[in-house]
């Protein structure tokens, strides 16, 4: 084996054990959420709280965004951010996690990446906290994400020959 395909298989290898984080950290997450639901199904209160909560978060989010940023995220769920210091475009979806995608000067996906702030934040503030960030502190930002391929890129890649 070439020192050239060493080193690309070393990095495939890289690639393959973060994205393998990545997703169970993601399922650990995601079962709490399961559990969470789970919850609410069986607790009228719990579950009361928790739309109020979600209501709240959408509310204060909608008031942050502008008028084109509010027309994209009622109609798609989701809006478009630019970069404090890149001025690069980033998608931010609908969701609380692996919601972030930067975009290329077409508006394709280039990659995706993965920041929450801490605590149990319902998606309306999950989402200002990384519309603030990336429009006011880009590279602090990114510099705590995950950084991943997004399918759409991960597709069009593996059409290259």
């Amino acid at each position: 084996m070439t020192s050239q395909a060493a080193t690309a298989t070393g990095m495939f290898t890289l690639v393959l054990m973060t994205m393998g984080v990545f997703l169970f950290v993601w399922c650990g997450q995601e079962l709490a959420r399961f559990h969470r639901i789970h919850l609410a199904r069986h607790d009228p209160s719990f579950s009361a709280f928790e739309r109020q909560s979600e209501v709240r978060g959408q509310m204060l989010l909608k008031d942050w965004l502008t008028p084109a940023q509010l027309r994209s995220y009622e109609k798609h769920e989701y809006f478009d951010a630019i970069g404090s210091d890149s001025a690069v475009i980033y998608r931010i979806h609908r969701g609380t996690q692996a919601n972030v995608e930067q975009l290329d000067s077409v508006g394709q996906p280039v990659c995706g990446w993965c920041f929450v702030p801490e605590g149990g934040l319902v998606a309306g503030d999950v989402l200002l906290a990384q519309k603030i960030a990336l429009e006011t502190n880009e590279r602090a930002a990114l510099a705590v994400a995950i950084k991943y391929a997004t399918l759409r890129h991960a597709r069009s890649l593996s059409l290259v020959p």
